[in-house]
């Protein structure tokens, strides 16, 4: 017998069946196509929007307790700057306060809704992974949840009270004559509020972008340190476009990005894959050239 056919009698169906999950785990099996992603894509976002609604419609029925948390930071803030009255919202149309509880809704529901959202987002990127990063799905889901929520109950806690303390500041009587009254808008208050929200639950998810990131080996820490002065840069942009223009709830967004940003160079450095030597000589060469100069 040739050894042509020693080696055709040994490729048996369990080995050849082996071979292919071996490749399916180094996730070498067969490529979607362009429309096949398109596809997988729509499906994802159609069950996101379904679960979505389906949560906003819990956060309807809680509307109320939703809008007496939300509102505590600026409760506290209008009795600490002595104003008169009962701190209060108001609405200016008819239909006003329904379309604020709708936005209101939709604020739970974006909470609510988040682990199945980061669930599908990770089952829409994991054909392209392999095996063994495929099972930081639960990880993934649970850390994305946390510092998403986490990020919110931050800016809740730290930025709210620091906002509404100096905008309310403003109000009272000004030369003897005019008095500033505060007159809150619902729809307003909210929108202010949900962009705050969104913004820090957003900030909070840097450590574990740049973790997936990493370990993907699309970057590394020496990339982070060196674009580590433009992120303080943006840092600081991004807290004065989201934050009132008040320095201090603006470094209360900047400071917190930072820090998470330093966590994120950690995380890449444990984690993630290393640099390539090519990588290391530039930074090397970079961090002479800024001795050099300084």
């Amino acid at each position: 017998m040739s050894q042509e056919q020693v080696a055709a009698k040994d490729a048996t169906p369990e080995s050849t069946g082996a071979a292919r999950d071996g490749e399916d785990e180094l996730g070498e099996d067969k490529p979607m196509s362009f429309w096949e992603h398109l596809d997988e894509l729509r499906k994802r976002l159609v069950r996101s929007v379904l679960v979505f609604f389906a949560a906003c419609v819990v956060g309807w029925e809680v509307r109320e307790r939703l809008l007496h948390f939300l509102t505590v930071p600026f409760v506290d803030a209008w009795r600490d700057q002595n104003l008169p009255g009962t701190p209060s919202l108001h609405f200016g149309a008819p239909a006003a306060a329904f379309v604020a509880y709708f936005k209101l809704s939709m604020i739970g529901g974006a909470a609510l809704a988040s682990p199945f959202i980061f669930y599908q987002l990770w089952a829409f990127i994991a054909p392209g992974l392999y095996a063994r990063e495929k099972r930081y799905v639960i990880p993934f889901v649970l850390f994305s949840t946390l510092l998403f929520v986490g990020g919110g109950l931050f800016g809740w806690r730290a930025a709210f009270p620091i906002s509404f303390g100096y905008f309310l500041s403003m109000a009272g009587t000004v030369g003897g004559d005019i008095t500033i009254t505060p007159t809150v808008m619902m729809g307003d208050y909210l929108d202010f509020v949900a962009q705050l929200l969104l913004g820090f639950g957003i900030i909070f998810e840097i450590p574990l972008i740049v973790l997936f990131l990493s370990i993907a080996g699309v970057i590394n820490y020496l990339q982070l340190i060196v674009f580590g002065r433009w992120f303080v840069f943006a840092a600081f942009i991004l807290a004065a476009i989201l934050t009132p223009p008040e320095i201090t709830s603006q470094l209360v967004m900047a400071v917190p990005m930072c820090l998470l940003y330093v966590v994120s160079i950690g995380l890449a450095y444990v984690f993630g894959k290393p640099p390539t030597d090519a990588q290391r000589a530039a930074y090397k060469k970079r961090k002479e050239k800024d001795v050099s100069q300084g």
